[in-house]
């Protein structure tokens, strides 16, 4: 007997401003906003609805011109998870209904990596979130800081997340160098910041205090877990495309999309 089909909503969250990228999700790719190619990526996941989270009427047009839907959220929010628990509320999901998380700066996302979460959340009704995660091969990326660590139970759920090398591979180790784990011991794995909710956990994580650990490591998820709470994690057999978050980037991505 095959199983029913997993029924979720994708949520983008769309922010005009941005340091680096100014007018970052209106960047054009091939002739469309980046944030209806990101939409478009995730309609491809099998999600019943795609909604983009916006912080100014400039986006909500925007989306409305390539046929996604698209709500208004407040200009404060201090985070994206912050805007998404917004967007719930105006959507009005019941709590129980699954809700992904795509960045609105990964037009390249895999749809059957999103689909993959929604439906790991699914089947793991002791969990609040899911996420993923892939292996790390290059000892540079498990050194590296800005590469989040993750690491796993025997359910895989997560057990911490850090930007420091972990597991630390005490024999393998030397002079206080860390040296990458071979998968044969447990392979070190990168955090890939890809997430699936429940309604009524999203729109309840705003509230939750920040967490020490949280702000030492400048890792929101870490909230989830210092409160109690379980993530389950999909290993993804390859690396995500990466995202936009420079000019650099947007020429490389635009390679992509010709006009």
């Amino acid at each position: 007997m095959s199983m029913a089909p997993v029924s979720f909503c994708a949520l983008i969250p769309a922010r005009l401003a941005s340091t680096r990228l100014p007018n970052k999700p209106l960047a054009d790719l091939g002739g469309k906003p980046m944030v209806v190619r990101v939409a478009e990526q995730a309609l491809r996941s099998g999600a019943q609805r795609v909604v983009v989270a916006a912080d100014d009427p400039t986006i909500v047009t925007a989306c409305a011109a390539h046929g996604i839907e698209a709500v208004l959220t407040r200009t404060d929010h201090l985070s994206g998870s912050d805007r998404l628990a917004e967007a719930c509320t105006l959507l009005g999901l019941d709590g129980d209904a699954l809700v992904v998380n795509v960045q609105g700066d990964e037009p390249l996302i895999d749809p059957a990596l999103v689909r993959a979460c929604a439906e790991l959340l699914a089947a793991h009704p002791e969990c609040d979130v899911a996420t993923a995660a892939h292996a790390i091969e290059s000892p540079a990326d498990f050194a590296n800081p800005n590469v989040v660590k993750v690491v796993l139970d025997q359910q895989q759920r997560a057990l911490y997340f850090s930007r420091a090398p972990i597991p630390w591979w005490r024999d393998g180790s030397q002079a206080g160098t860390p040296a990458l784990p071979t998968p044969a011991i447990g392979a070190a794995l990168r955090h890939i910041g890809l997430y699936a909710y429940r309604a009524g956990y999203l729109r309840r994580f705003p509230q939750l205090s920040p967490a020490p650990l949280e702000q030492l490591e400048s890792l929101e998820q870490l909230r989830v877990l210092w409160h109690g709470g379980r993530i389950a994690v999909y290993t993804a057999g390859t690396a995500p495309a990466p995202g936009v978050d420079t000019p650099e980037d947007l020429a490389r991505v635009r390679a992509f999309f010709p006009g």
